[in-house]
């Protein structure tokens, strides 16, 4: 078996992946609050950690990959509030907006995708033990986490006081004990949604969930912990003091987070009116190009989505399939086993390393178009098909990829048109040759003729 290497946040390194129970891999990522679409930013965690858990399935016989569903929050409430509807409808209707999203980039479900208000008991478990463990306090209707009762709080972020203070999620409370402290649990009026408690009616807080989710779902003390990297002050620093506590044990051996996804360089913000929806991306561009985009930097670096990046993808993207698509009648046995190069398995070994990964595959794409004997494609095809599957890359039909949105009977119209106007140059029938190839533009299909006869793709 390799050697896998994660860079942990927490220790600031990159460290040999020894997971507690080689039998069965505990991972837990951060999800969305459904309250509205999900921007491009909010997609990447899901497909670096759909990356992560592909390699570890490779490795690992079984791994237990849990992403929640944050259906509790305020601006859920607000949102439901201003249609007049119950906060169920709107956070279903952003979830499946957001599975649909998930689903056109690719991303396989993870195993367990729990939701907040399915484990308001598991946290009412979860705030009572930090109680009677004396880390936490009752005040005024809230509960609250003792930060000073922590002597470890601050080691994930490795922030000084000041900013500790500066990030916190909550205006300072006269009902704090420290200016640090955190809402466990709040209060809810009367027309607010709210759950009964041993400490009144009212909701979590936001943090709490997490800790109670993957408690129930992975255990007390979990593999990996991922999420972007905005989540590491406050919401895991503080994930990780709650757990600590509660539970009187390590909550995470591996700390892992993304960069941010700017926008020609700039942040993402609704005043500046750049954020990137990618409902409306998929207008534009398939979703294995934007999920290319996503991988095209290493899942630590920010990435800077641009005018031209969804272009870009194309034409990469045309570059490996069409590899495959001269490969098209090579038969690939079941039983050919593992085809992995090792330069491909060293860069996703490597902390996932996905440029230089992308980079072995193009390495693999030109071996195929040079003259190669039969054994030989057989052997690339398989590396191509596998190492795509580790990136969730490479995994539809050539033809399906080349025919834009894969409508068949328009795919069948564009080859007969083909067929037709090879006919027409066999008789020597220009105009008509020239025709078709005019009709074609139109519906911005590109012609590509070769020794084997004419290929063809959906210019995008």
């Amino acid at each position: 078996m390799k050697t896998l290497k994660l860079y942990n946040t927490e220790t600031k390194r990159k460290a040999e992946f020894v997971p507690m129970n080689p039998d069965n891999v505990t991972m837990y990522v951060c999800g969305p609050t459904v309250w509205n679409h999900a921007h491009i930013g909010n997609y990447r965690p899901p497909v670096v950690f759909d990356v992560l858990a592909r390699v570890l399935r490779s490795q690992f016989p079984k791994v237990t990959y849990a992403r929640n569903i944050t259906d509790i929050d305020d601006k859920i409430n607000l949102a439901a509030e201003k249609e007049g509807v119950d906060i169920s409808v709107i956070s279903e209707r952003f979830t499946k907006a957001y599975h649909d999203g998930l689903d056109a980039l690719g991303v396989l479900p993870p195993d367990i995708e729990p939701k907040v208000t399915e484990h308001v008991a598991e946290i009412h478990q979860k705030i009572d033990a930090l109680i009677e463990r004396g880390h936490a306090y009752e005040a005024e209707g809230h509960v609250l986490f003792d930060v000073p009762s922590y002597q470890g709080y601050g080691e994930l972020s490795k922030r000084d006081p000041e900013e500790l203070l500066a990030g916190a999620r909550i205006d300072i409370a006269s009902y704090k004990k420290s200016d640090g402290d955190f809402v466990l649990w709040k209060p809810s009026s009367d027309d607010q949604p709210g759950w009964d408690s041993p400490w009144g009616r009212g909701r979590p807080g936001w943090h709490i969930e997490c800790t109670a989710m993957a408690a129930a779902h992975l255990g007390e003390t979990i593999d990996i912990h991922g999420g972007g990297h905005d989540l590491v002050f406050p919401h895991h620093e503080n994930e990780r003091a709650q757990s600590t506590c509660a539970h009187g044990t390590k909550f995470v051996n591996y700390w892992l987070h993304n960069g941010f996804v700017n926008v020609n360089k700039e942040k993402m913000s609704k005043s500046i009116g750049n954020v990137l929806l990618v409902r409306d991306l998929l207008n534009d561009a398939p979703g294995e190009a934007i999920r290319y985009v996503l991988l095209s930097a290493h899942y630590r670096a920010p990435l800077d989505w641009s005018d031209d990046v969804l272009l870009q993808a194309n034409s990469s993207l045309d570059r490996l399939y069409g590899a495959l698509r001269k490969m098209q009648n090579v038969v690939v046995p079941n039983d050919i086993g593992n085809q992995i190069p090792s330069g491909f398995a060293e860069a996703m070994f490597d902390d996932l390393n996905t440029p230089k990964a992308l980079a072995e595959l193009f390495s693999l794409s030109k071996q195929a178009n040079t003259s190669v004997s039969k054994d030989e494609q057989v052997k690339l095809k398989a590396a191509l098909i596998q190492s795509g599957e580790w990136l969730g890359l490479l995994q539809q039909d050539p033809e399906t990829w080349f025919s834009g949105d894969g409508d068949t009977d328009e795919a069948a119209e564009i080859e007969q048109l083909i067929v037709e106007r090879a006919r027409a140059k066999v008789d020597k029938n220009w105009v008509r040759a020239d025709e078709i190839r005019a009709i074609l533009a139109d519906k911005r299909v590109v012609l590509e003729d070769g020794a084997d006869g004419t290929t063809w793709r959906i210019e995008r």
